[in-house]
């Protein structure tokens, strides 16, 4: 869902994998770092994603396939494929950190399972995506495309995730109730910061919709003969680079790019919200939050955190390009 919050849940991950294999802990790193990255920008829930569909009236279920679609090549060429590049810039041991011996291993609370886990994880998507095939496959008005379009909301989906994970996951490590509303509420704090980040975000946008601007940039397009979604792209990352918040340049170009989407087929405007969100990771630097998030847990300096992070980065989304214009082609 949030970058920040899947880097520190990998973060021990990542530690004892290169250390066991004795290689860089960027060599390790990059392929999940990429992957956290592509779904930050490129597939719903996240709030980025979200805004723009709902900003360019894209449809969920369609974006959400093309999404995951877009994503897997994405990540195979800025993850693995550069992690042997990025390991040989950057060589850098593992820490000690996470590393426990067999009487900490015993001592732990219980877990729950990895079927359980996944089920937890994925309930979100899986109601979002039941919404969409109910969107294509089931008559109106009829009980199932009712209660599909209901659960299926995102905010729904992710209110029902919220209560599976405290039976499956709470339950499952041993948690009592108080135990769970403890977690819950150390939860909010650290979303605090992204719900302003969106809000700030979506009144730039707001603004410069009531300006006018995206009538201007519309007008442009249609006579332009410019691809609509490499102008998305650019868009989104002219924003990146100014603000350094992918949400912020998710929300402001989808909504300077709406009076566009209007007129597109349901396939091509979610082709346009997957081109804003590659636009929208392009060379994270230093008025990025996510940059120093990566420094500091990883140990690197400025130079070798842009030779590897920000270079993946880049990597990401130019390949996130050119999969959303092939895919262009196709659909």
């Amino acid at each position: 869902m949030f970058f920040e919050i899947g880097l520190v849940l990998l973060m021990p991950v990542i530690f004892l994998v290169a250390r066991r294999a004795q290689v860089s802990i960027v060599k390790v790193g990059i392929p999940a770092l990429a992957g956290l990255s592509a779904m930050h920008g490129l597939v719903p829930p996240h709030p980025g994603p979200l805004v723009a569909i709902d900003a360019l009236k894209a449809n969920l279920g369609i974006t959400l396939g093309l999404g995951v679609l877009v994503a897997l090549p994405t990540i195979a060429v800025a993850g693995p494929l550069f992690a042997k590049v990025a390991g040989r810039w950057v060589d850098v041991p593992a820490p000690h950190m996470f590393d426990t011996d067999e009487d900490q291993r015993e001592s732990r609370s219980r877990r729950p399972s990895f079927g359980t886990t996944l089920f937890a994880v994925l309930t979100p998507v899986v109601l979002m995506m039941g919404k969409a095939l109910a969107d294509i496959f089931a008559a109106e008005d009829t009980p199932v495309r009712t209660v599909l379009d209901f659960i299926g909301t995102p905010v729904i989906a992710l209110l029902i995730a919220v209560f599976v994970g405290m039976a499956t996951l709470g339950r499952g490590a041993g948690m009592g109730m108080k135990e769970m509303g403890k977690s819950l509420e150390s939860s909010l704090p650290p979303i605090a910061g992204i719900l302003l980040i969106v809000a700030a975000g979506g009144g730039f946008k707001q603004t410069l919709v009531d300006t006018g601007i995206g009538e201007l940039v519309a007008d442009w397009v249609r006579t332009s003969g410019i691809s609509v979604l490499l102008l998305a792209w650019v868009v989104a990352v002219l924003i990146r680079l100014a603000t350094g918040s992918a949400t912020v340049a998710t929300v402001t170009a989808s909504g300077i790019l709406a009076p566009i989407a209007a007129g597109l087929p349901a396939a091509e405007v979610s082709l346009l919200v997957l081109a804003i969100g590659a636009g929208s990771v392009f060379f994270s630097h230093v008025n990025d939050a996510g940059f120093w998030l990566v420094k500091e847990y990883f140990g690197l300096s400025v130079g070798q955190t842009i030779k590897s992070w920000s270079a993946m980065e880049t990597l990401l989304s130019v390949t996130g390009l050119v999969v959303v214009l092939l895919v262009g082609l196709v659909v």
